[in-house]
């Protein structure tokens, strides 16, 4: 085996083990967005993420890790689609975004007490 054989090789090797851990991360995401859409009570569309970036990270230990961000769509009413994202670095949850909803609260009384 000669030298441009072995670094095809592990080009093949490297090129697995990156799609073998993007599926990992991927389910991971998918598990995370269909999770805080169960607990806000919203209902997670397509049942599937998309991926929108990758790209090279630090952890909090230093190492260099994968930072992917994928996008999803939930509904709140039934009848709409709104975005949001779920950041992994490595395989771990970094960062998950749903859009905040807008609610109105009413003021409350102020209350102008003396000290006198």
């Amino acid at each position: 085996m000669d030298l441009s054989e072995l670094i095809a090789l592990l080009l093949m090797g490297a090129a697995i083990w990156l799609w073998l851990d993007t599926l990992k991360a991927r389910e991971n995401g998918v598990r995370a967005a269909r999770q805080a859409c169960a607990e806000e009570g919203l209902q997670f569309l397509d049942e599937t993420v998309v991926g929108r970036s990758f790209s090279l990270a630090r952890d909090d230990q230093g190492a260099l890790r994968l930072r992917r961000v994928y996008g999803f769509e939930y509904s709140d009413t039934g009848d709409n689609r709104v975005s949001g994202s779920v950041t992994l670095l490595g395989g771990e949850v970094e960062l998950l975004h749903i859009r905040p909803q807008l609610y109105v609260v009413p003021k409350a009384p102020e209350k102008h007490d003396n000290l006198h």
